[in-house]
Formats: structure tokens, C-alpha cells, sequence
């Protein structure tokens, strides 16, 4: 299933960068699926004949008397060689920061039936999120319990109803692991690993048990399987119990090549690393951001999700060279923006939708190939609008801005200002990737390449 968007900007294929898709998989993981069904309401008699009642059955080659000189009366057939599994193709999408600051939960709130539905914040992208094969996001909140209540900022908390409003736009996977993984207490981090996982959705980063502290969210689609880790830089100097040690998981570059070593013993085709790390509000990635992800890739990562600045970076096709030599290529955004929350002004309302699609081809011999064949991101924008003196929010993707010409809620300067802010983020997003396509453009000018 691919996510289809209307702006050719946004689009980047690994091709134009001048690399190609060769040396963008990993080997291994599961054997290929069978395709020796049997015929569609079909059986086999026990005799074996499957002869209908009636009509003699043909005699098999035991029954044959052997010629003189002891030759078998039949030649042994040729072994049917294995079909090889056609490619499957799977896409990932991941989304930045889902918060819950205080002004958010009012207007959700429906006072006859004393619930929370926090559907309208998603809306607009369910069909992005529903139709990948893996949708990924930054629970940057905990679902401690409704009767903790809903603070905000600085001790996040929400309402139970958010889980399940990201179960309906079709989130799979979530990382649990950021500075506000603790803001509710152990006893809060608990409560929303029991809440999303009795919905169906998966935690990475965080743990109620060290045998849950060793285990790998891996979640197979299409015959590919994705390994889903997740580290942070702290929880906001809320230290980590000492009887509960495995509760978050911080960033330890030893543990994350330990952690993409395991995944890839267990069968995993790929390794999708979340890093909760970077400066708050700075619009490009620092060193120590590039080293990390550098450092995931070259540990056998393929793809690297950041978020903690709250505003979009830039994205980038990273190659490095693994311990053994080998050339390691993988997909790395430094940062995907808040998706929904609060924050406004200098870029803080901005987020991205980062899309990787991966392609699994099969040889005779059982063995498998798993590449990155397309990357892509485009801009989303967080509406706050105001209805029956409630504060609503809903976030807008700006792929194609120009959809919303006739949108009741926008107004014309509205969509004019989110056209000029979609064309300049397309940029800022495609920054690397341009500059590494230019390169590549100026050298085959330069050598009389075509």
C-alpha cells in the first residue's frame, strides 16, 4: 500500500540522488512464505488414486511387472523445483511529537456523555496513516489515568481516549520513550503501556518489567518484517526508579548496536530506530544528532526517526561504512516536529510525514534482499480554530494546500500564507538530499557523464 500525494516536490527517489537503491538492504530474516496451497476444494482419497467411484484406477508403477534385467518400468521424475515468492513491497509512515497541553482537552470534552473523543485531531490524515503498513509516532504524553487529571505542560497527562483515538486513525506502533516518559510516575508509565497495549498498539522505549525490557516490537507486513527501538536523552531530570532500572530506555550507543544486533538475529528485515534527542526549537540538526544517527546506521539501522526540537529538520540519505567495511546506507529525519499540541509561532505548529518504502525480493536458495525504494516527507500544519467557544485543533497535511481552497474553516489569506509556508518547508525538509542531488548533477556535468 503507498501513500499518494499530489506535490512532485516532494517526492525524492533514491535514483536522483545519484545512488541508486543497490546497497540500501539488509539480508536475511524470515523464510519466504509457501505457495504450495492445494487446489480450491480439492482432496485426496486415501488409497491415493483419487479416482472417482466407477472408474478403474491406473495401476501405479508397483503394480508393473519389472522387464527382464531389472530396469524399473518407470523414470524417476524430475524434483519440482521451489517457486520463488514474487516482491512484496511495505511503507512506513512516522509522525513527530503528539502532546496534550492543557488548552487541548476542553474542547474535546462532550459534557452529556462525560467522554473525551479526540478523532477531529487526526482526521484529515487518517487515510495517510490507515493505508501505510506501519505508522508510526512520538507519544510525547503519558495515559496515566482520567483521575489524575490533565495538568499540561510540565507533567503531561491525557485523557485515556487519546489511545483510542490513535488506534482510529490507524497508529501501529508508538515510542513511549522521550523527556515526559515520567511525568506521571512510574505508576503513570504503567498505566499507559496496559493502555495502549490493550488496544492493539505497540510500545517501544519504555518497560513495566525487565523481561518487557528485553523484548523488540517487531511487527510483519506484507512478508517484511520491521524492528521498532526507541531511546531518549532523559525525562527532564525525573531520575528512573532504582528498583524499576529498565523503565526507560536512554540513549547508550552500545545498547543500541547491542539492541539492532538482536533485532537482526531475530529475523528482522528491518531496523526503524526512534532517538528522542537535538536542541529544542533549533530548525537544524547539531553534530551530536548527526554522529548518533550515523552511528544507528552504521550499527545496522535503517531507518533513524528524531524528534524532541519540536520543529521540523531536515531529512537526509546517510551512507557509512559498518565495522566490516561494508557500505551501510539508511533514512534519517533529525527531527519530525510536533504533530499536534499547543506550541505556535516560529515554526512550532509544523510538522512532517515521513514515508519509507521498502522492497523484498527472494532468490531460489530461500535467502532475501530488503531495500529502501522511495523516500519521501511533506510538511502538516496544526489548525487551531475556535467552535461553540471551544478551542479545536486538527492537523492539516500541506502536500497539496491548494485542497483546502474551499474549506469553511480556512480563509483565503489562511491557505495563501500555508501555500508559501508548504513550498518553503518542502525545501527546508529536502535540504541534504537536494544538496547531495546537486553534487551529484555538477559531477556528471563535469565528467561528461550522461
Amino acid at each position: 500500500m503507498m501513500v499518494r500525494a499530489a506535490l512532485a516536490a516532494a517526492a525524492i527517489s533514491l535514483a536522483a540522488l545519484g545512488a541508486g537503491c543497490a546497497g540500501l538492504g539488509s539480508r536475511g530474516g524470515p523464510e519466504p512464505p509457501s505457495h504450495s496451497d492445494a487446489a480450491p476444494g480439492g482432496t485426496v482419497s486415501e488409497s491415493g488414486s483419487g479416482a472417482p467411484s466407477g472408474i478403474p484406477a491406473v495401476p501405479s508403477p508397483a503394480d508393473v511387472p519389472a522387464p527382464s534385467g531389472g530396469d524399473a518400468p518407470f523414470p524417476e521424475a524430475a524434483p519440482t523445483p521451489t517457486p520463488v515468492p514474487p516482491p512484496a513491497e511495505a511503507v512506513l509512515v512516522a509522525v513527530g511529537d503528539v502532546m496534550m497541553h492543557k488548552p487541548m482537552v476542553p474542547g474535546v470534552y462532550d459534557e452529556a456523555s462525560g467522554t473525551y473523543d479526540f478523532t477531529g485531531f487526526f482526521a484529515p490524515l487518517r487515510d495517510v496513516f490507515l493505508n501505510a503498513d506501519w505508522a508510526f509516532a512520538n507519544l510525547e504524553t503519558p495515559i496515566g489515568g482520567d483521575e489524575r487529571g490533565f495538568p499540561g505542560y510540565p507533567r503531561f497527562n491525557a485523557p485515556v481516549a487519546l489511545a483510542d483515538a490513535l488506534v482510529d486513525a490507524g497508529f501501529d506502533v508508538v515510542s513511549t520513550a522521550n523527556n515526559h516518559s515520567l511525568d506521571q510516575n512510574y505508576s503513570g508509565l504503567v498505566h499507559t503501556l496496559e493502555v495502549l497495549r490493550e488496544r492493539g498498539i505497540r510500545p517501544a522505549g519504555t518497560a513495566d518489567s525487565e523481561e518487557a525490557a528485553g523484548e523488540i516490537v517487531m511487527l510483519e507486513r506484507n512478508g517484511i518484517v520491521n524492528a521498532f527501538l526507541a531511546y531518549t536523552y532523559g525525562t527532564n531530570g525525573i531520575p528512573i526508579p532504582k528498583d524499576h532500572p529498565y523503565a526507560v530506555n536512554l540513549i547508550d550507543e552500545d545498547r543500541i548496536a547491542a539492541d539492532i544486533a538482536k533485532a537482526r538475529g531475530l529475523g528482522a528485515d528491518i531496523v526503524t530506530v526512534s532517538l528522542h534527542f537535538g536542541n529544542e526549537y533549533q530548525r537544524n540538526p547539531s553534530e551530536e544528532q548527526r554522529r548518533l544517527a550515523e552511528h544507528a546506521v552504521r550499527s545496522g539501522a535503517d531507518v533513524v526517526l528524531g524528534h524532541h526540537p519540536h520543529v521540523v529538520q531536515p531529512y537526509d540519505i546517510v551512507r557509512v561504512e559498518d565495522a566490516e567495511g561494508n557500505l551501510r546506507t539508511g533514512a534519517v529525519i533529525y527531527s519530525l516536529g510536533n504533530f499536534v499540541s499547543n506550541q505556535f509561532g516560529n515554526y512550532k505548529e509544523y510538522g512532517a510525514v515521513f514515508e519509507v518504502t521498502f522492497r523484498k525480493t527472494y532468490s531460489a536458495d530461500g535467502s532475501s534482499v530488503t531495500e529502501i525504494t522511495g523516500v519521501r516527507a511533506f510538511p502538516t500544519w496544526v489548525h487551531k480554530y475556535f467552535a461553540e467557544g471551544k478551542a479545536r485543533y486538527r492537523v492539516l497535511p500541506l502536500d497539496s494546500p491548494d485542497r483546502f481552497a474551499d474549506d469553511p474553516l480556512l480563509t483565503a489569506g489562511i491557505v495563501s500564507e500555508l501555500t508559501e509556508k508548504s513550498e518553503e518547508l518542502h525545501r527546508h525538509l529536502q535540504k541534504y538530499v537536494s544538496a547531495v542531488s546537486a553534487d551529484a548533477q555538477k559531477q556528471k556535468a563535469a565528467t561528461g557523464s550522461p
